[in-house]
């Protein structure tokens, strides 16, 4: 059996998804412009700390909570304003951005370099 790698899924889903940068998603939350969507693990989020006001979405359930018909939407998600995804490291945010992109989301971003990143640059962070 040959399978495609996860890597390759990633790199395949990011050069068909718009990914905005650290500054870019930070300045969109300010302003009341975007839904910012944590999809890490709620383990994660105890561990790690969480990004100021963003609803927290575990990847399992995000094509549930995004879709209207589902027994499981959740209001959040019917929105006007930007939705951006992220993960510790912008893999899992890349295909879930594909996801809601292959579902019909025309307004979705993920963040550049995940979680990760943001926290090592000192940028703000709940505990």
């Amino acid at each position: 059996m040959t399978i495609t790698p996860v890597k390759e899924l990633v790199l395949r889903a990011k050069e068909e998804i718009e990914t905005l940068s650290r500054d870019e998603v930070w300045r969109l939350a300010q302003a009341g412009e975007a839904l910012v969507v944590d999809i890490r693990d709620p383990r994660e989020l105890e561990r790690e700390g969480k990004f100021p006001g963003a609803l927290k979405a575990p990847r399992g359930m995000l094509e549930f909570w995004f879709d209207p018909a589902s027994p499981y939407h959740k209001e959040a998600f019917a929105t006007d304003k930007k939705i951006i995804l992220f993960c510790a490291g912008a893999w899992r945010s890349s295909l879930a951005t594909k996801a809601l992109q292959d579902m019909g989301a025309t307004n979705v971003a993920e963040m550049d370099g995940g979680f990760k990143l943001w926290k090592e640059e000192g940028r703000p962070v709940e505990a």
